[in-house]
């Protein structure tokens, strides 16, 4: 069974980055989408295989989070070495085009009352 997040040794997620902790002005945000570039190599920390085994079809941060059973703000420092090293790839949702967003309820009501009337 594998261990609780709550369960997490402290010293441990120092370890695994290194003493950093802030990874809010990485530019990944929750669903971002990470794709790896290349397969793990021999001596690489156990947490970047990881992930880049994990992530042969994109994931997103914050499942990449999940499965490695790791805060999400521990797992974006991970994500963010990689970037840096060039062994992953990083996409950002596209945003929803003006068209694909749902119309004004002032329309919806119109609508509403016109198929009323047939």
């Amino acid at each position: 069974m594998s261990p609780r997040l709550e369960d997490e040794n402290p010293d441990r997620l120092y370890m695994v980055t290194g003493g950093r902790s802030d990874a809010t002005d990485d530019g990944l945000d929750l669903v971002t989408l990470i794709v790896s570039e290349c397969d793990p190599t021999p001596g690489m920390q156990s947490e970047h295989a990881r992930i880049l085994r994990l992530c042969v079809s994109p994931m997103a941060v914050v499942e990449v989070a999940a499965e490695l059973r790791l805060p999400v703000g521990v797992a974006r420092i991970l994500l963010r070495d990689l970037l840096d090293m060039g062994r992953i790839t990083a996409r950002n949702p596209r945003p929803v085009p003006a068209a694909a967003r749902l119309p004004e309820p002032e329309m919806l009501k119109q609508v509403l009352v016109g198929l009323q009337k047939l």
